[in-house]
């Protein structure tokens, strides 16, 4: 049978599709393969293997936790007018459109603990155990009440905001170049949408421990966790949980920095990150971990003898009694604690970076 001239044009043009089409398939299926072996080469430790201790050590050299601390708080330092100005301002942002404590939940709270605990706190350790509950209540949050979608969606965004500012004058403080607060405020704030995607994924990785923490209030509020097996059991599983999640959290945390370099994509600082905690996320975590227990006592050292303080003038002077002493004091201390950590994990990413041995 003859075949027209226009029909062998169309068979010839569906032989060439079919062509490019196995090509194209072939250049996909070679870029696939070029990659994995490329993270294979970065990444050589393999999931549900042992890795012997001799191929798992890679080089990190880092000061003790003491003299890091002290470096930062030395950066800190060098810096301090700026921060002085982005401790202010992000205090009044969150004052303003997130809100602080409550000072009648606190006067509350406070007046129920001294009538409900005399007979478990005694003398003046007794009311630093109170001041202690009045702190606890004031760093989760319970002060405050439930905040609105909108109030946490401003909380995430002051938060980035500032991370960004403190990654930036940082950065350009080690850099050798002096910068003035104004000009963080108008330049950090560039990579604000690959950050907000990078946070994202941080909030995801947090579900595990999220969903542990709820299992276990629900099931002690139950009486399920009555039986020593059953509480065994719901004590493994959450803490495998909240393993997960740190495991995860120590290289997004180091993508939070990542990610506000120029020209940064979300899903490749998340690669240069995991690629950087190869073989060091135990030494990191342990860092995360000493930040939080930094924070924390400095939170005690400064909250607590401000509730004392506080209370003394409440009860001497009647001018003091509708003052929002300790609400302030929490909104400080909290600004003051995003400056912080912001500072020690990017000046930890810094030590990272100077280290640049391949995995093992």
């Amino acid at each position: 049978m003859l075949i027209s001239s226009s029909m062998k044009k169309i068979l010839n043009n569906i032989a060439l599709l079919m062509n490019n089409a196995r090509i194209s398939c072939l250049t996909f299926l070679y870029k696939l393969e070029v990659r994995r072996l490329g993270f294979l080469s970065r990444r050589p430790h393999r999931s549900f293997r042992l890795t012997r201790r001799r191929d798992y050590v890679r080089s990190f050299k880092l000061p003790g936790y003491w003299s890091f601390t002290g470096y930062v708080l030395s950066e800190i330092r060098k810096q301090k007018a700026n921060f002085a100005w982005l401790l202010v301002i992000y205090s009044v942002l969150v004052g303003v459109f997130i809100g602080m404590a409550s000072q009648s939940a606190y006067s509350e709270l406070s007046d129920i603990l001294k009538q409900t605990s005399q007979e478990v706190f005694n003398g003046e350790f007794g009311q630093i155990g109170q001041a202690g509950l009045l702190m606890l209540s004031g760093m989760t949050g319970s002060l405050m009440g439930t905040p609105t979608e909108l109030q946490q969606a401003y909380s995430v965004f002051f938060g980035l905001m500032a991370w960004m500012a403190v990654v930036w004058l940082l950065r350009e403080s080690l850099a050798g170049r002096k910068r003035r607060f104004r000009d963080a405020l108008y330049m950090s704030g560039a990579p604000i949408i690959p950050t907000i995607l990078v946070a994202l994924m941080l909030i995801v990785q947090v579900i595990p421990a999220a969903l542990a923490v709820i299992a276990i209030s629900s099931a002690s509020s139950s009486g399920l966790l009555d039986g020593g097996a059953v509480a065994m059991l719901f004590a493994v599983a959450g803490l495998l949980l909240v393993s997960l999640s740190l495991y995860w959290m120590t290289s997004t945390l180091i993508a939070l920095v990542v990610v506000t370099l120029p020209g940064m994509y979300p899903m490749r600082a998340m690669r240069v990150a995991g690629d950087m905690v190869v073989g060091r996320r135990m030494r990191l975590l342990y860092r995360w971990l000493w930040m939080v227990f930094i924070a924390a006592v400095a939170w005690a050292l400064i909250v607590i003898p401000a509730i004392l303080i506080d209370s003394w003038l409440k009860a001497t002077f009647v001018l003091f009694v509708n003052l929002p002493v300790i609400p302030v004091v929490l909104l400080l201390v909290s600004s003051a604690s995003v400056i912080f950590c912001g500072s020690y994990v990017y000046l930890l990413y810094r030590r990272v970076m100077d280290d640049d041995a391949d995995p093992a």
